[in-house]
């Protein structure tokens, strides 16, 4: 079964891709269910941008308590490799939880999508779709 990503939400990573050609962009995937409806950039507050990322923190709990209000759950997140490949680095992998999260990995134009499952990365499929529902969702939390 193919995770179903907004068009909005994809163009927003393609956009960040292309802003972080330096530095390691990163943020959330919002959305509810098997629906990514939103790709939420945050500030990269990682001491060395241009090789590794950490969400910032505020922002993550930020999002975690707007969807506790009802908004829109955090599915998963988003980083790129300025200089790599849009799959797992080993620095991924050996940061992955087996949460079941999804992770975008973005290197350019290039989007790969791969889910934190608790034997290590597996790609997965996604279909891109119109954003309907996430206009009547609440909106999320700034970064």
């Amino acid at each position: 079964m193919a995770v179903k990503v907004t068009s909005g939400a994809i163009a927003t990573l393609v956009g960040q891709s292309l802003r972080g050609r330096t530095v390691e962009v990163c943020g959330l995937l919002l959305g509810r269910g098997e629906l990514i409806e939103r790709a939420l950039p945050c500030a990269n507050v990682h001491p060395d941008p241009a090789r590794h990322f950490e969400l910032d923190p505020a922002a993550l709990i930020a999002a975690h308590k707007a969807a506790r209000m009802g908004g829109p759950e955090v599915l998963g997140y988003f980083h790129s490799h300025p200089t790599g490949l849009a799959e797992p680095s080993a620095e991924d992998q050996a940061c992955a939880s087996g949460d079941g999260r999804i992770w975008a990995i973005l290197a350019g134009m290039e989007i790969g999508w791969w889910r934190d499952a608790p034997d290590g990365f597996e790609q997965v499929r996604i279909a891109a779709v119109e954003a309907l529902r996430a206009a009547a969702a609440p909106p999320a939390p700034p970064c």
